[in-house]
C-alpha cells in the first residue's frame, strides 16, 4: 500500500491551510459545526499551530469532539497534541480550550465507521486521495474499522474535551 503524504509543494501547503484564513479573519463560523480549527503547541518550537479538521463526530453526553488524523501518526498536529495534550478549539463561532486523547484503536475503529455509514462518498475519497485501496477497503464496518483503528497508517480518531466552566 502506497500512503500519500501530506502537501510538501507551497500550493499545495496553501490549499490546504485556506480554511485557517477563514477563522482568522472571523469567519469561521461560516463553515458551521462540520469544521474545527485547532490550535495547539508545536513539539520543537514551543509555538502555537494550527490547522483546520472536519469533524467526525461528537461524543455525548460529554461535549467532546471527534476529529480523524488523515494521515495518523506522520501528521505533525497530531504528533504536537501526543507532547502536549492542551489545544484550543473552534467550532462555528464557539471557542474552546481542552485536552485532545486520541481513542483507544477499537473504539477510533467504531467511530471511523459510523463517519463512513453516515458519509460514504466522503469516505471513499478520504480513502483513495490518502493513498488506501478503496477495492481493498469494501466499505463493510469491519474493513472501515480496520483503517480507524491503525494509528500509523490509518486514520485514526481523536477526541477534544472542552474544560469545564
Amino acid at each position: 500500500m502506497k500512503l500519500a503524504r501530506p502537501p510538501r509543494t507551497r500550493l499545495r501547503r496553501a490549499l490546504f491551510r485556506a480554511p485557517i484564513w477563514l477563522y482568522r479573519l472571523g469567519l469561521g463560523g461560516l463553515l458551521g459545526g462540520r469544521f474545527l480549527l485547532l490550535t495547539h503547541t508545536g513539539r520543537t518550537s514551543g509555538r502555537p499551530r494550527q490547522v483546520v479538521l472536519e469533524v467526525v463526530g461528537r461524543h455525548e453526553p460529554s461535549g467532546g469532539y471527534l476529529i480523524a488524523s488523515g494521515y495518523g501518526e506522520r501528521s505533525q498536529w497530531f504528533r504536537n497534541i501526543l507532547e502536549d495534550p492542551r489545544v484550543c478549539f473552534q467550532v462555528g463561532w464557539r471557542r474552546y480550550r481542552g485536552l485532545a486523547r486520541p481513542l483507544p484503536a477499537a473504539e477510533s475503529g467504531r467511530w471511523l465507521a459510523d463517519y463512513a455509514r453516515r458519509h460514504p462518498r466522503a469516505t471513499a475519497s478520504l480513502l483513495r486521495v490518502l493513498g488506501h485501496d478503496v477495492d481493498g477497503v469494501d466499505g463493510s464496518d469491519a474493513a472501515v474499522e480496520r483503517v480507524g483503528a491503525d494509528r500509523e497508517h490509518g486514520i485514526p480518531i481523536i477526541a477534544l474535551w472542552p474544560e469545564g466552566p
